[in-house]
């Protein structure tokens, strides 16, 4: 039977109820009736905002990924958008890829099936937070899956954001806030079945473990396995997730948590297709050709173990100590085919087997204290806090001496080619990274319309160790990032801002010595306008941005016997801009998310550069709850992009011989369409359809090796769902 949507709108507000009590002290719920108690939860408390999944909004009324502070919409003066728990099930978004995706001036550069990098406004994300707390990257990507299961939402906070991460790389932060418990008790599952043999269970409890209520936990689990695609390829997925809250004292709350995900590849792409002739025309291969061998894969396994301490302190103030480890270790046999294809025969392409492993091991704590104040007869917010993070790398790579014969044609390749001893030491790296940091930031209230943000960052970077037989010993002391903001309030609806912080960005990019470039240093403005409509659940934001940055690595080649790139530093470049996006509920029926930037990226020369970025991008996603059958939703998503190309050097054959090549992917759009159907009490079942149109794309032409390569994203392809939840 269906029911009302009144039900559901009981227990929303039972839980969200339920997580404000217990996150007040006893001396506050015993006065919840007063409502000036109240006003100091917006202070203290983190968690004065309900989690995503509570509200069922595209919306969340705080975030505080720019500063240790929850700062509403307009009073964050940089662009941010928030993918909620609701947008991720709508549209069945199970890992960080599609998440990014559709995310506002973000563009997902996948070069291989299991090595991702992301960008924003022109430039690598190598800033990601777990709950607020900075972490920093070893590499400028992502190895592996990254489920979307574990968390509650996802915030991409554009711009540089130095201030909260330690450093000031100015593409943007993605904070991902994971899932809490509840002190009632909740229950989820959901299973999912589709294209490519798609195979999906993922289970959800939460509630209280004691009469009390004082001790809470939750518990995350889930499996995947789908094949693809591509030719031989299939992906495979643990994920385990567990999180213990305790409240220790009334005013003191005690969380424990830890997840870990495998994430094991068989024969995946390492490289891609080569993307044009030795004349220089275009290749056009079938969407599922694949370069891997058969016995090729790539297995990762993540840990992320937290401990986080919070004490609600007099005044209004909050202490809180967060103590985190992270863990990768990647065990991988690699198939890679370079060489440049002849246009008659198909034949030029070589083989490069390799067995790589690595293991990289993160410490961070972080510690903070934020809180009001007075001053000239106004309150203000100040927040002081130090951090320190250890990133420890360790990788290995493995060759064969075996002599290697040339490969057929990628039209007649099946993936069947002996499997080599790798019996050749091909070096490795040994390094270690510390940071340490300390922090403060002011929001100043400087009338009741104008607002103010002031922040410094010093950060000191010591790093030592070896890279495949070069030391990477350098050390920086005492770098500074200052933050000034500036938010004026036009009206009850209308906020107008300014923004400006420093750019101190250490590389992990080395040049042909391999000896690591030295930081990137610049500056970042941005000017925008914030806006609310419809009490609040429906936003928008418009910013103009300017970015100005010097020694940035550009990719200058490969190393010799190698597929990876060495970099040289360039000066002058500059990045600017606008975004506009709109999120929340249009009307009772309607909620939506839509995006649009453009971005225009130049040398010192006033060229255009990174050609393989679109200029233009728009995203659409919205929901339409059909009036007269309850529990029935319609929605889709449409994603477009301008053109983009990729210089690939000279034709060395044929009449073009000599001539510059340039690799072109057209503009396109990406269509998807969903139906969601409360069919029974509790029980829901949601049908995604991807690619409606079947458009044919290439994935990414960022640059891999010594030429660039990709391969052709998913066609048409279908999901269903069907959970229940208690």
């Amino acid at each position: 039977m269906t029911y009302p949507a009144s039900a559901k709108i009981f227990r929303r507000k039972a839980l969200i109820s339920a997580i404000i009590c217990t996150s007040l002290p006893a001396s506050v719920v015993a006065q919840e009736s007063d409502p000036l108690q109240l006003d100091a939860i917006r202070v203290s408390g983190e968690r004065s905002e309900p989690s995503s999944e509570s509200t069922e909004r595209y919306t969340a009324g705080s975030t505080s990924t720019s500063l240790k502070l929850d700062l509403s919409h307009r009073e964050t003066p940089q662009s941010v958008s928030v993918i909620t728990r609701e947008q991720i099930e709508d549209f069945n978004l199970t890992d960080v890829n599609d998440v990014l995706k559709g995310t506002t001036g973000v563009t997902v550069e996948s070069v291989e099936t299991d090595r991702t990098y992301y960008t924003s406004r022109g430039f690598d994300i190598v800033n990601f937070q777990f709950d607020g707390v900075g972490l920093p990257q070893t590499y400028d990507n992502v190895q592996g899956d990254m489920d979307t299961a574990f968390y509650d939402r996802v915030e991409v906070l554009r711009g540089a954001n130095g201030l909260m991460t330690g450093t000031g790389n100015p593409s943007a932060t993605v904070n991902f806030i994971r899932k809490r418990p509840t002190a009632d008790t909740r229950a989820a599952v959901s299973v999912t079945g589709g294209s490519y043999d798609n195979r999906r269970i993922v289970g959800d409890l939460s509630g209280s473990l004691t009469e009390s209520g004082k001790v809470r936990g939750r518990v995350v689990a889930g499996y995947q396995d789908r094949e693809s695609h591509l030719d031989r390829y299939a992906h495979e997925k643990q994920m385990f997730y567990g999180v213990l809250e305790a409240d220790l004292t009334d005013t003191t709350l005690l969380t424990l948590g830890h997840a870990t995900q495998t994430s094991d590849a068989d024969s995946p792409l390492w490289g891609a297709l080569p993307l044009f002739y030795s004349d220089g025309s275009a290749t056009d291969f079938k969407r599922s050709t694949s370069t891997a061998s058969d016995w090729s894969y790539w297995d990762n396994t993540k840990h992320n173990s937290f401990v986080e301490l919070q004490q609600e302190l007099a005044g209004g103030w909050r202490a809180k100590a967060t103590a985190m480890r992270l863990e990768l270790d990647s065990d991988s046999e690699l198939f890679y085919q370079f060489g440049t294809p002849d246009p008659d025969t198909g034949l030029g392409l070589n083989p490069f087997p390799s067995d790589y492993g690595l293991n990289t091991e993160q410490w961070v704590f972080d510690a903070n204290a934020s809180g009001p104040f007075d001053l000239f007869q106004k309150t203000h917010e100040l927040v002081l806090g130090a951090s320190w993070s250890r990133s420890e790398v360790e990788d290995q790579s493995l060759f064969t001496s075996d002599s290697l014969p040339s490969l057929p044609p990628l039209e007649d390749w099946t993936g069947d080619f002996p499997r080599p001893a790798f019996d050749s030491d091909g070096g490795g790296s040994d390094w270690t990274d510390d940071e340490t940091s300390t922090y403060a930031a002011a929001r100043w209230t400087l009338t009741d319309r104008l607002t103010a943000i002031t922040g410094l960052r010093l950060t000191w970077i010591d790093s030592e160790g070896e890279n495949y037989g070069n030391t990477k010993n350098t050390r920086y002391d005492a770098e500074e990032t200052p933050y000034a903001g500036l938010i004026f309030d036009i009206n009850r609806n209308h906020s107008v801002y300014g923004s400006y912080t420093r750019i101190f960005d250490p590389q992990t990019e080395v040049d042909i010595n391999r000896d690591r470039l030295d930081p990137v240093r610049g500056t970042n403005y941005e000017l925008g306008l914030k806006s609310e409509y419809l009490s609040k659940r429906l936003m928008s934001t418009a910013a103009l941005f300017r970015i100005e940055q010097d020694n940035v690595a550009e990719a200058a080649g490969t190393f010799p016997n190698s597929t990876d790139n060495f970099y040289r530093p360039v000066d002058g470049i500059t990045s600017e801009g606008l975004e506009l996006e709109l999120a929340g509920e249009i009307s009772d029926s309607v909620k939506v998310f839509a995006g649009y930037t453009y971005v225009n990226i130049e040398d010192a020369d006033g060229e255009s550069t990174k050609p393989f970025i679109p200029e233009h991008l728009a995203n659409l996603r919205g929901v339409w709850q059909v009036p007269g059958v309850v529990g029935l939703e319609l929605g889709g998503q449409v994603r477009w992009q301008s053109d983009i190309s990729q210089d690939q050097g000279l034709a060395t054959t044929g009449p073009n011989a000599g001539e510059p090549i340039e690799t072109e992917q057209d503009s396109y759009y990406l269509l998807d369409l969903m139906a969601s159907y409360d069919f029974a009490r509790n029980w829901n079942a949601t049908l995604n359809v991807n690619n409606v149109t079947d458009e044919k794309y290439i994935k990414s032409l960022k640059k891999f090796g010594a030429s660039a390569q990709g391969y052709y994203g998913e066609p048409a392809n279908a999901n269903l769902t069907v959970s229940w939840t208690y």
